[in-house]
Order: structure tokens, then C-alpha cells, then sequence
């Protein structure tokens, strides 16, 4: 932002108690001319007071040129401007030095007296000079006089105070418009923050869910190419069953991701939705909230690892309420199963798994245990980001629930977690 100084023209470094080069130019040709006046009216003080003209003008000069002090010193100014009021001198001395020192920061009670100083030399001197005219009545010589001491103090006192006020109201402003300019900036970097923030979020929450997703179906499908590589010889009717749930755990696995990719790639803005609630959509894998996988779809999910050929068991305490879960609680829970499930065909071939489910009041639980593996089970040579237990974790405290995970005393693993129903409400 352009500074006011840089506005009203300044053209280098201050010049000792001036701001701008302009104003010592300023000061300094009104000190020249006031030398001049006061000069030139010094000729006549010199005849009045009897000493040499020289004497006369060099004092008038010296008392003129008094006003280029006048940013510095204002007081001092108007102060010599009354003194010299009896040799009748310093007209612009007075003028100048009394709109100077209104314009200010000069106390108000100083500037009163000084105004009144000066009403009153002025009124003085202009009574005493013309009261001898011949022909001047009494009452017109005071009329007069009063009117020379109001039209030389008051005016430029006025305006002094007017242009005080306005510089001062300028730079209130100008200090308002400066805040308000660094406020704006700070506001901008916290928004920008927040969207960086906001990004980075929706980022991870897309890469959770998408490992999720593609995770257990891609387990599933190379658990069964295993066993179809098994048996592909020695059973022709296992090894085409195989086949096809390959190819179906595949388009399934395709599917998911399709329609979480449209939600994703959809250019029309969702109206009434920050463009965070889109991305939020796309992580349940569909257009709404209700697409998403649910708690009645867990058997299902089980029974595909039993086909893929894990010995894996459900049981279920409870029952759940009859119009069903917040949609993210039955979601999160479905999520948490699911992965546990993955982990098992990763890191546990062969190894007996039991899936528990608890409906309980205000909460539902789920815990998946594997047993120790079978050392004559194959390992399905599943390459692990290390991503699943921090991704179900993340799930899960984000919906104010519970997460604990560990290996067993018996030499398995477990993996608890429970949801507090009122997350989704």
C-alpha cells in the first residue's frame, strides 16, 4: 500500500525536523518572504525608534525569517510575532505562526492563549495608532481596531484547527485502513491454511478409503489365484469356481472404485455443500451417504473369507435398533471388519478367526481375533503398506470412539473397537 507520504510527494529522507523535502521548502520560502516583509517594515521602525535604518532591517529580517522554525517551534514563533507587534512588523509572521500552531499538537488551552495574546496586542497596537488621527471618532477607531484584531487572529486560527482536525481524522484512517489491510492478509494466510488443511485431510480420507476398498477385494482375489494355481490340475470344476469368484471379487472391486472416482471427477458444483461435503461423499464409495456399506452387509463379507478358505466365525450379541445406525457408524464398523479381515489373509494364512459384534445401549462394538497360523499354510505373499491399523484408528477416534489393537496370549491378534451411536447424529 502506498504510504501518505509517498501520496503528498516525498522525495528523499527527511531533512532535519522535516518529514518531506517539500515542507522544508515550503518553511523555508515563507521565511524568506517573511524576512522581506519584515525588512522592508523595518525601515520605517528604525525612523520611529531613532537607530539606523541598517539596525532596523537587519532586526526586521532576523524576526522574518524566525518562521521557517515554525514546524519545531510553533509557540516560539507566535510568541516572537506578539513581541514585534508594537514596531508593527510580522504581519505573515503572525498569520502564519497562529494557523501553525492551531494545526498542531499544541495543547487547546495554549492555543487559546496565545490567540488571546495576540487579539489583544493587535487590538492594542491598532488603537493606539489610529487613535490620534484627526477626524477618527472614539467609537469608530474601537470598531476598527477590533475588527483588524479579529480578521488577523481569528480566521487563521479557525483554519489552522480545521486542517488539524482533518490531518489527524487522515491518518486515523489511513492507520484504520493499514489494520484493516494486515487483518485481510492474516485472514487470507489462516484460509489458505485451512484449505491446505482441508486438502490434506480429504487426501488421506480418499487414500483410507480407497486401501480399504481395494485392499480386501484385492486379498480375496489373490487368495483365490492361489488356490486356482493349486488345484488347477487336479480339480478342473474347483479350479473354474475360483475362476469366476476372481472375476467377480474383480469387478466388484472395480465398481467401488468407479463410482467413488465419478463422485470425485463430477465437474457440476453440489449446490448448498462446500466442495469438502463432495469429497466426503466419494469416501463411503457413492452418490449419498446411504450407498455406503452398512453393518446388515458384514455376513456377507465374512462369508466371502470363508470361500476364499479362511475358517472364520460370527457371532453377534444383541440385537441392533430397528431403523439401524447413523450411516458413518455403520459404515466405520463395516470398514473396521473389513480391514481386520485383510490383515488375517495377510499376516495369519491358515489361522482360525472369529468375528464378534455387540449391540450394546448407546454404542456398538466389534472385535476380529485370529488364532496363531498354520505353519502349513502358504503365505499369500500380500505386500502390506502399514497402513490398515492407522486407517481404522483414524476412523474410529474420529467418530469419538475407541480403538485398541494388540497381539493375543495365545500368539493371534486382535483388533477391538467401539463406536458411540450419537457420532452420527
Amino acid at each position: 500500500m502506498t504510504g501518505t507520504g509517498d501520496v503528498e510527494g516525498r522525495a528523499g529522507p527527511p531533512v532535519w525536523w522535516w518529514e518531506r523535502r517539500r515542507d522544508a521548502v515550503v518553511d523555508v520560502v515563507l521565511g524568506a518572504a517573511s524576512a522581506v516583509e519584515c525588512g522592508w517594515e523595518g525601515v520605517g521602525f528604525a525612523h520611529e525608534a531613532g537607530v539606523p535604518t541598517a539596525a532596523g532591517v537587519l532586526f526586521g529580517v532576523a524576526v522574518g525569517a524566525v518562521l521557517v522554525v515554525r514546524r519545531r517551534w510553533p509557540v516560539a514563533v507566535v510568541l516572537v510575532g506578539i513581541g514585534v507587534t508594537p514596531a508593527v512588523m510580522g504581519f505573515l509572521l503572525g498569520v502564519v505562526g497562529l494557523y501553525t500552531v492551531a494545526s498542531s499538537a499544541v495543547p487547546r488551552r495554549i492555543i487559546a492563549t496565545l490567540t488571546s495574546m495576540a487579539l489583544v496586542a493587535t487590538f492594542a497596537v491598532m488603537y493606539l495608532r489610529t487613535s490620534g488621527d484627526a477626524g477618527a471618532g472614539r467609537g469608530f477607531v474601537l470598531m476598527l481596531s477590533v475588527f483588524v484584531a479579529v480578521a488577523l487572529t481569528v480566521p487563521p486560527v479557525l483554519l489552522g484547527l480545521y486542517m488539524g482536525a482533518r490531518r489527524r481524522l487522515m491518518e486515523s484512517l489511513q492507520e484504520r485502513a493499514d489494520s484493516l489491510e494486515r487483518e485481510l492478509s492474516l485472514l487470507a494466510d489462516r484460509a489458505e491454511e485451512r484449505a491446505e488443511w482441508a486438502r490434506t485431510e480429504e487426501r488421506t480420507r480418499i487414500a483410507r478409503e480407497m486401501h480399504d476398498v481395494v485392499a480386501h477385494r484385492v486379498s480375496l482375489m489373490v487368495v483365490h489365484a492361489a488356490a486356482l494355481e493349486a488345484v488347477a490340475v487336479k480339480d478342473p470344476v474347483r479350479a473354474a469356481k475360483n475362476a469366476a469368484l476372481v472375476g467377480d471379487m474383480g469387478r466388484q472391486a472395480l465398481t467401488e472404485l468407479r463410482e467413488m472416482l465419478g463422485v470425485l471427477r463430477r465437474e457440476e458444483p453440489v449446490k448448498a455443500a462446500p466442495v469438502a461435503a463432495a469429497v466426503s461423499v466419494a469416501l463411503v464409495g457413492g452418490p449419498g451417504v446411504e450407498d455406503g456399506p452398512s453393518l446388515c452387509e458384514l455376513e456377507a463379507l465374512v462369508g466371502q473369507s470363508r470361500v476364499a478358505g479362511m475358517a472364520v466365525e460370527m457371532v453377534v450379541h444383541g440385537e441392533g435398533a430397528p431403523s439401524g445406525y447413523p450411516a458413518e457408524v455403520e459404515q466405520t464398523a463395516y470398514r473396521v471388519v473389513q480391514e481386520a479381515l485383510t490383515n488375517c489373509h495377510k499376516h495369519a494364512p491358515g489361522a482360525r478367526v472369529v468375528v464378534r459384534l455387540a449391540h450394546r445401549e448407546g454404542e456398538v462394538a466389534m472385535q476380529v481375533e485370529n488364532g496363531p497360523c498354520d505353519a502349513q499354510a502358504p503365505e499369500p505373499g500380500l505386500p502390506s503398506g502399514g497402513n490398515g491399523l492407522v486407517g481404522m484408528r483414524e476412523r474410529v477416534l474420529g467418530l469419538g470412539g475407541v480403538f485398541v489393537s494388540g497381539p493375543t496370549d495365545g500368539g493371534g491378534f486382535k483388533v477391538s473397537a467401539v463406536l458411540p451411536l450419537a457420532a452420527g447424529g
